[in-house]
């Protein structure tokens, strides 16, 4: 076996040639300058408080469009959030399919709207670590409903309103106490939580500085809504508000046009609010009697355009066009 070395090159034995020592030790520096770096960035990363995610961005779910448009707002970029529910369906009274509920199980964080909101969870299991009650700051201040009718719509088949009022986030106040729940359980994932959260709050609150004006000049004028929906939008803004049980896409048949003018006998209302844009047919038939409409749109699921701001925006402007 031939054998050569260089106090600078490499030690050869026969076809395998082996790092001299000065090459070695260059090596080693270089390897010792490299893993320094990278000590200083993890402190780097662990002094910022944002935590790493070795799957990616964190995953939120979300058990609504309000909590996802927050979510969204607040958390920025730093978060992917999964909002498992089809376009066509309540949120509220949806049931999800397998899938879905892995998807909620798996997440980093799961943020539910509380208020007895989604109803499925009671019948899974589902990380309670990992889960945020939203509303739990204002819990006291639920509304319950007493009601004894079902109806439908949609593929979720019959449901009740009665029990907890579940539409929170229209009253704006409240939408902004949801909003800083999520703030906190999405402060570990990003540096960027409490100045998004201030953004979107300074934009509530414009809007519900309009609200509280609108219902000042109402004066208590007695209103109808298509759906028992705005519990605590009245609450909130002073609203004399009486509900039935109309959908949009549904014109009314003379027995729910005669319970409404039996109703206006003690409620004399002139206005009604819709959930959603209501087939001209039901506009007609409404005005026959001298009731005119307007969209009050609560946003539960993503809106076929804009955004949840852009869409609470549409509804203070529909409000104040018809009470200036």
């Amino acid at each position: 076996m031939s054998q050569s070395t260089s106090w600078q090159g490499s030690v050869t034995l026969g076809n395998i040639k082996f790092c001299s020592m000065l090459a070695c030790i260059s090596l080693m520096k270089k390897l010792f300058i490299l893993s320094l770096l990278l000590l200083a960035a993890c402190g780097r990363e662990a002094d910022s408080g944002v935590a790493s995610n070795p799957r990616g961005k964190p995953q939120v779910l979300v058990a609504n469009y309000p909590l996802k448009y927050f979510a969204q707002r607040i958390g920025g970029g730093a978060v992917d959030v999964v909002f498992p529910a089809p376009p066509d369906e309540d949120p509220a009274f949806w049931q999800p399919n397998d899938v879905a509920i892995t998807q909620f199980q798996n997440a980093d964080v799961i943020l539910m709207n509380g208020a007895t909101y989604s109803k499925w969870a009671e019948k899974v299991t589902l990380p309670q670590s990992k889960m945020v009650d939203t509303s739990a700051a204002f819990k006291a201040q639920y509304i319950e409903i007493k009601a004894d009718s079902t109806h439908s719509h949609g593929p979720g088949g019959e449901h009740s309103h009665s029990g907890i009022a579940f539409t929170t986030w229209i009253d704006l106040v409240q939408a902004i106490q949801q909003a800083e729940a999520v703030k906190a359980s999405l402060a570990n994932y990003s540096s960027d939580t409490e100045k998004n959260f201030v953004a979107l709050k300074s934009d509530l609150q414009t809007l519900d500085a309009r609200l509280i004006a609108v219902g000042k000049r109402m004066a208590n004028t007695p209103l109808l809504a298509s759906h028992p929906v705005y519990h605590y939008f009245a609450r909130r803004y002073t609203l004399n508000l009486q509900s039935v049980l109309w959908e949009p896409d549904v014109v009314p048949d003379e027995k729910a046009m005669e319970e409404i003018r039996v109703l206006r006998l003690k409620h004399p209302a002139k206005w009604m609010i819709w959930e959603g844009e209501p087939e001209k047919e039901s506009v007609a038939k409404l005005e026959a009697i001298g009731v005119k409409s307007l969209v009050f749109d609560p946003c539960g699921n993503v809106p076929d355009g804009g955004d949840f701001l852009s869409v609470m925006k549409a509804n203070v402007e529909m409000l104040e066009k018809a009470f200036p």
